[in-house]
Formats: structure tokens, C-alpha cells, sequence
């Protein structure tokens, strides 16, 4: 398929309430992750890898941060003069006001998916980690002649999980045949991963007739109300995905990134996921430098002892410090003899010298961005 026949849209704020504490400042799309990157990566890398040059970034609030990480796409190849990156703002017409829902966004972009040649769109959310190859996606699509394929992965769920995601149930052939959002129970299910591909010209039919009924919410009109009327299947993927819908399963996504499979398998060289670079000097440890089982991003400067801990760019751990099964995003402090155990720190934060945080990894202490403790 050539390149030009797909759009990709991702929607960088559709998840922001389930992690309020790292949105209140910035976009899901913005939210570190894995030491360097920021969640917008996964999509736009997938999408960069399966070709797609055209690629729209819905927005909606606090994306100053995301507009600053993206730039003009320079990092991702999508810096052209024909297609490349785009930023959508969320009032996209002059008679619509800040979205509501996922359809709601897409009215808003009606304009930029009609001038599109494309045949396929490909949408995405910012809420899952995976290195997943949209070209398979696309091409099932095509094999099963559907109207809707969604990316899916099974999963066993808590009761707390289950209860923020959408599931599917599907036949032996792979065609939903039904769909719960939100179940009340946990269990094994086959979790929708907020990635789906469309024939262009099938979304604008859904996006005229939802501004034409002022409807809002693409899974209760689409995935419930049309399921028996449109052909939708489900995309079983089977490598690593990681779906971020609460603190905990950010901060034990992370951290599953000290498993070599788990890093191989989404940072695969040969489908890569790109990320804004930065030139800083490498990371740097003292004579009193204990670190273990870690990822140390450059910038860091460390004296003290690490273990089981994801640490951004340009930490300062400093000597008799202890950080253990801990997040420390960038630019964070820790000062003397300070001691960490399973928190997540913010950028920017310093903890003076002395102090104890200690949570669980079932329940991790949250330091927000810029404090001082």
C-alpha cells in the first residue's frame, strides 16, 4: 500500500482522568515515560514505522508541553512541506466548542480528514505503550473487508482495571459480537487498546451523521449502538503492551521495563520508537555510586545507591542517598542520606537531605512536579 493512503489521527488528551496527577499540567500524550520518552511516541512511532507521513494530534488543554516535545515533527521524519505533522487545536470550527468525547474531536477535524486523499485512518490514543505494526493492523482490516478494526491484547483484569476499560468479545473469526465499557467485574478479557483503522471515507459517514445528532461518545454510538450494523473485528495483538489507566499501572509499566525481554521486545531496533533528542552529557558516577537492576538516562549525576529504578534525564543523587523501586523523572534532586522506596517523583522535584519517603509497590508515593520536600 503506498504510504500516502493512510491518515493517522492521535488524540494526545483522551485519557487525561485516569491519571490526573501527572495531567494536571500537561496532556496523557506529554506524560515520561521509560526514562526519554513521552506516551505520544508509541503511536507516532507506529505510525512513522507502517509509512503513515501524514499524521493530525488532536488536542484539547495543557498541551504546551506536547507542542514543545513534538516541535515540527523534525525528530519523527514528519517535518515536510507536503503532509508531515500536524497540531489540531481543539476548536476546529467556529460553531463547535471544546469536545466532549472522541466523536466530538473528530467533528472538529472533519475539515482536515475531508482534504485528505487517503484512503485508511488510523486512530490512536496516547494511553497505551506497545511497538505495535499498524501495516498488520491495515491489512487485516482489508483481509476481513470490515468497516471498523480495533487492535486488542488479552488480559486478566482486576475488578479496580476492568472497571476503566473497554473489552470485547469475539467470534471464531475474529468479528466482535459484543462490547461492555466498563465491566463491573474482573476477569480474562480481550482489552481494547484504543487503536483502530477506518476507510476514510466510512469515518466521515460516522462524523457527519454524530454532528448531525450532536452525539459525542464514539463507543456508546459506535462500538455499542452500531454493533450489529457495521462489520467490526478485533486485532489480536500478541507482543508487549502496557495500558496506563491509573498511577499504579504507570508506575508498574515502568518498572516492567527492567525485564530485558520487555525492553528488547519494545525498543526492537528494526521498528524503533523515536523520541525528542536531547545532547547532553552522559551519565556520571561517583566513587560512592551503588546502581542496580536500573535505566539511567544521560544528564544524571550519581553518588549514591539505586536499585530496581527508572531515572530520567539529569537526576542528582547524591552521596549516602538511597532510591529504590522508584521514578524519578527528570531534573529531579535528592539530596544526603535521603531514602526513596517505591515513589514516583515528578520533574523538578528536590528532597532535601535526610528525608524518608516510603510507599509500596502497590501503592506508590506521588511527588509533584517542582516540590520540595
Amino acid at each position: 500500500m503506498a504510504e500516502k493512503d493512510i491518515l493517522g489521527v492521535i488524540f494526545s488528551n483522551m485519557h487525561d482522568e485516569m491519571i490526573p496527577e501527572l495531567t494536571s499540567q500537561r496532556t496523557t500524550g506529554s506524560v515520561p515515560f521509560g526514562g526519554r520518552y513521552r506516551m505520544v511516541d508509541f503511536p507516532l512511532s507506529n505510525m512513522v514505522n507502517a509509512g503513515i507521513q501524514n499524521v493530525g494530534i488532536i488536542t484539547k488543554s495543557n498541551y504546551q508541553s506536547l507542542m514543545d516535545h513534538l516541535g515540527s515533527g523534525r525528530f519523527w521524519d514528519l517535518s515536510r512541506k507536503i503532509g508531515g505533522l500536524r497540531i489540531l487545536p481543539p476548536f476546529g470550527q467556529a460553531h463547535t466548542g471544546v469536545y466532549r468525547g472522541r466523536l466530538e474531536a473528530l467533528v472538529n477535524i472533519l475539515d482536515y480528514v475531508e482534504h485528505s486523499s487517503a484512503k485508511y485512518v488510523v486512530l490512536a490514543d496516547c494511553d497505551t505503550v506497545a511497538n505495535m505494526d499498524y501495516q498488520k493492523l491495515i491489512a487485516y482490516h482489508e483481509e476481513k473487508q470490515a468497516d471498523i478494526t480495533i487492535a486488542y491484547k488479552k488480559m486478566e483484569l482486576s475488578k479496580e482495571s476492568a472497571a476503566l476499560n473497554t473489552v470485547f468479545d469475539l467470534d471464531e473469526n475474529g468479528a466482535i459480537v459484543d462490547t461492555q465499557i466498563f465491566p463491573a467485574r474482573g476477569g480474562n478479557y480481550c482489552v481494547d487498546l484504543n487503536v483502530m483503522v477506518l476507510d476514510r471515507i466510512f469515518l466521515l459517514k460516522i462524523i457527519q451523521e454524530a454532528a448531525s445528532r450532536k452525539q459525542f461518545s464514539f463507543k456508546e454510538t459506535v462500538l455499542l449502538g452500531k454493533l450489529g450494523s457495521y462489520r467490526m473485528y478485533g486485532y489480536e495483538f500478541n507482543g508487549f503492551a502496557a495500558h496506563i489507566d491509573s498511577m499504579l499501572s504507570f508506575y508498574q509499566a515502568n518498572l516492567q521495563l527492567l525485564d530485558n525481554q520487555v525492553i528488547r521486545e519494545l525498543f526492537d531496533p528494526s521498528h524503533p520508537i523515536f523520541t525528542k533528542v536531547r545532547d547532553e552529557a552522559p551519565a556520571k558516577y561517583g566513587l560512592n555510586a551503588k546502581v542496580s537492576n536500573s535505566l539511567v538516562a544521560d544528564g544524571c549525576v550519581i553518588d549514591g545507591e539505586v536499585e530496581n529504578c527508572i531515572l530520567f534525564r539529569s537526576c542528582r543523587i547524591a552521596k549516602g542517598a538511597k532510591v529504590k523501586n522508584s521514578i524519578i523523572m527528570q531534573g529531579t534532586v535528592i539530596e544526603q542520606f535521603a531514602s526513596l522506596d517505591s515513589v514516583i517523583t515528578d520533574k523538578d522535584v528536590v528532597i532535601r537531605e535526610g528525608r524518608a519517603l516510603s510507599g509500596y509497590t502497590s501503592y506508590p508515593i506521588y511527588v509533584a512536579k517542582g516540590k520540595i520536600v
